[in-house]
This record gives structure tokens, C-alpha cells and sequence, in this order.
């Protein structure tokens, strides 16, 4: 959806207009469940915190004001605002599942899915431990494919920044992921 079609449709629900409203949650709602379930690891749980924002979203809409940014950076502020007060509810890291729960099939290729499911765990499980703003930056640029440019004017920050935050967290995911035993390089390949 291009800007100007965005604008409009914003003055309309800003007016009650629900059509309005409908069509911009379509056009945000798996993005922002994909952050979502990227920072909670938990289905239900994304589902839950992204209905949140946009119940907020549409609590907010009276006094929103366009700075010239895209709807999109506004929603992602409430989910990351919405991340943080589950954690702060819970525990800082997610419960894992008993290993003993967890069905497994046998299949030719299982020792390699086996691999790769154990490595995206680890993964999981070392993102958790950068800040706020590095899982942040790690998840819109290589889970949701953003650009340099795109996250700093999601995040409210300046491009140089962002670098900064992306290579903190690559090196804090690589020296977090060598002391697990995992070979970083292939688990870490797609995101420098």
C-alpha cells in the first residue's frame, strides 16, 4: 500500500470509518505478528499481544498524528512496547517444552532437521539475551527483511546507529552461540 492510499484510509477509520480500519489491519497484521512471534517464540502468545496492538491501535487512531512516517513504525512501537510488559509479567527468558513431550518421527533426513531445529532453538534462545534494541534490530533486518534505512525510521534512530546495534548483536549472538558449542558460521551465515 503506497503512502498516499495509507494517509487516506487513516483519516477515514480516524473518522470511524470500521471499513477503513479492517483494511489496515489486513495490510499490517502478519507483519506485526511475525515480530511478535519472532521476540515470544510462542503462537498463541503472538496472537494474543498482536490482537493487543491493534485494539490499541484503534484506541489510539483519535489522536494519532502522521509525522511522516509509515503507520507500520507506529504499530511496531506498540508491539515492542507490548513485548516488553510480557516479559516484564514473566520471567526475562521463555519456558522451553519438556523434551520428553515432543513427538518425534522418524524420517530419512531426521538427524538433518533434527540439526537445524536444535540450531534455530539455540539461536532463539541466544537472542534473548541482547537488549531490547538489538533483538529489535535483528529481528525487522533478518526476519522481516528490512534495510538499514527502514529500521532506523521504525526505531527513531539514525542509520549509523542501527549498524552500531546490528553489529553489537552479531558479535553478542556469535560469542553467545560458540560458548553453546554450536558451529557459528553455519548457523550464523545468513545474517552478516
Amino acid at each position: 500500500m503506497d503512502r498516499k492510499e495509507e494517509k487516506r484510509l487513516l483519516k477515514k477509520a480516524q473518522n470511524g470509518d470500521k471499513e477503513a480500519f479492517a483494511e489496515l489491519y489486513r495490510e499490517h497484521v502478519q507483519a506485526i505478528f511475525r515480530y511478535v512471534y519472532n521476540r515470544v517464540s510462542d503462537k498463541q502468545l503472538a496472537e494474543d499481544l498482536t490482537g493487543d496492538v491493534f485494539t490499541r491501535m484503534l484506541k489510539g487512531l483519535p489522536s494519532y498524528q502522521d509525522q511522516g512516517k509509515p503507520l507500520l513504525a507506529w504499530l511496531y512501537r506498540i508491539a515492542h512496547a507490548r513485548v516488553v510488559d510480557h516479559y516484564r509479567r514473566v520471567e526475562r527468558r521463555p519456558n522451553e517444552s519438556d523434551v520428553e513431550s515432543i513427538p518425534i518421527s522418524v524420517t530419512p533426513d531426521m538427524d538433518e532437521r533434527l540439526l537445524r531445529q536444535q540450531a534455530a532453538r539455540a539461536l532463539r534462545d541466544a537472542i534473548t539475551y541482547l537488549t531490547d534494541d538489538q533483538q529489535q534490530v535483528i529481528v525487522l533486518r533478518f526476519i522481516e527483511g528490512y534495510r538499514i534505512e527502514e529500521v532506523a525510521n521504525v526505531m527513531g534512530k539514525k542509520p549509523n546507529a542501527i549498524k552500531a546495534l546490528q553489529h553489537r548483536a552479531l558479535r553478542s549472538l556469535g560469542s553467545r552461540l560458540e560458548r553453546t558449542g554450536f558451529d557459528v558460521s553455519a548457523i550464523m551465515g545468513g545474517l552478516s
